[in-house]
């Protein structure tokens, strides 16, 4: 693909094109699609390289065929500051989850390249592969591969679509699998001063109200129940008095009722929590509506930023269960639990971005990432991270993303003053 040089381009109409280049590059019936370690995902990166070299920096790949940009008399710099995300998507996805992370650190790179902005430490920008779980069931196989934490049931996954697994898309890309399967890193963690990431909100704060970005100061982690049973006991809606029922729909009820006071009650006290119980029924073959159901089936996601929050409401989801099933006569059989551990931001980083953002706003705002992002495994691989969000209208993983290029230009001045002012 040949590109022309507008070199006089500004860097918003610089970033609006290279989205829309890209968009075009990756589109599909709905949205884009640039499946994980995929062709289409090769594509992305070679129009990037292609983009990054016309503005004069430095091209790299790394050992997990990502690649990584800088300023080219930081090309061979021992130590950086790593400003990166995914360049993959969901299928039928947005354009902006990943991809707006990406043209962030171009744009700060750029910015300095064209004389615009001062970068004293080295940046590299890192374009990553491989980020969304709905290819091989794994999420953030990427930064996995590049910190050594690839558990060995994800290197097996098989692809969605083909049914091949991870470790042979790996070695069709020539990966050394040896090394992943090994948990070796595939990067010098020791080099990376810090590692940051813009992206775009995955909720709806910024957009209630009205600011442009934000700080993030943790990553969430959660535990989750995927299929809870309550059991109880069947009987004629009409027929069996309250006081013998033993209803499990009730008994559910009661138990979201009393978590739903608790979350209340752990904000009210300055605690981070977030529940979800997404997934609810009785059973379609059997339930009617003059039948008391014999048994109800649920999900359940509490998420919070504090591990000592979670361990708090896994022992009280624990202890009412067992109330609840005694008083109403039924049994709550959870099931295996499947846990997250948070990832707090580093402190010194929330509060160098939190002033970077005063100066280029006139006031700071910060707040909890409720969806898991590539800055978590490296926040948990000993790196100091950062986030910066965008303000995004209508959710994410969805063609209605809506990210405003003046709020990511917004976003990517917060990256260039805070790497300015870094001592």
């Amino acid at each position: 693909m040949h590109m022309k040089h507008h070199r006089t381009e500004d860097l918003a109409t610089l970033a609006a094109r290279m989205f829309e280049d890209i968009r075009a590059l990756s589109a599909d019936a709905a949205g884009v699609s640039r499946p994980a370690f995929s062709d289409k995902e090769s594509e992305t990166l070679a129009y990037l390289a292609e983009r990054a070299r016309a503005e004069g920096l430095s091209v790299s790949e790394d050992a997990g065929r990502n690649l990584l940009f800088s300023l080219p008399e930081h090309e061979s710099a021992d130590r950086f500051t790593v400003i990166g995300s995914h360049v993959d998507s969901v299928p039928m996805g947005g354009n902006y989850d990943g991809l707006a992370g990406v043209i962030a650190g171009l744009i700060v790179l750029i910015s300095a390249r064209r004389g615009l902005r001062a970068l004293p430490r080295p940046v590299k920008a890192l374009a990553m592969r491989g980020e969304e779980s709905a290819w091989f069931g794994a999420c953030y196989i990427g930064s996995k591969l590049l910190t050594g934490s690839l558990p060995e049931g994800e290197f097996n996954a098989a692809h969605k679509g083909d049914a091949r697994p991870l470790s042979a898309h790996l070695e069709t890309l020539g990966i050394d699998t040896a090394a992943v399967k090994a948990r070796q890193p595939l990067c010098d963690l020791d080099r990376i001063e810090a590692y940051l990431e813009l992206h775009i909100e995955q909720g709806p704060l910024l957009v209630e109200r009205n600011i442009p970005a934000a700080v993030v100061t943790g990553i969430r982690g959660n535990f989750r129940y995927r299929d809870i049973h309550c059991i109880g006991q069947a009987g004629h809606s009409g027929a069996v008095p309250r006081a013998y029922r033993h209803d499990p729909v009730l008994a559910f009820a009661e138990l979201m009722h009393r978590l739903d006071g608790t979350w209340q009650h752990l904000l009210h006290t300055g605690k981070d929590l977030v529940l979800t119980s997404g997934v609810v029924g009785t059973d379609p073959a059997r339930h009617a509506i003059a039948r008391i159901p014999d048994e109800i089936a649920f999900s359940l996601d509490i998420r919070s930023q504090d591990a000592a929050t979670l361990d708090q409401m896994q022992a009280y989801l624990r202890d009412e269960m067992t109330d609840i099933g005694r008083s109403r006569g039924v049994r709550f059989d959870p099931g295996p639990a499947v846990a997250v551990a948070p990832a707090l931001m580093d402190p010194d980083l929330v509060g160098g971005l939190e002033r970077a953002m005063a100066a280029v706003t006139g006031d700071a705002f910060s707040m909890a990432s409720g969806g898991g992002h590539d800055a978590a495994v490296f926040a948990q691989a000993g790196v100091p991270s950062g986030m910066v969000f965008v303000r995004n209208r209508n959710g994410s993983h969805n063609p209605d993303e809506a990210m405003e290029i003046a709020d990511f230009m917004v976003g990517v001045d917060i990256l260039s003053t805070y790497m300015e002012a870094r001592p």
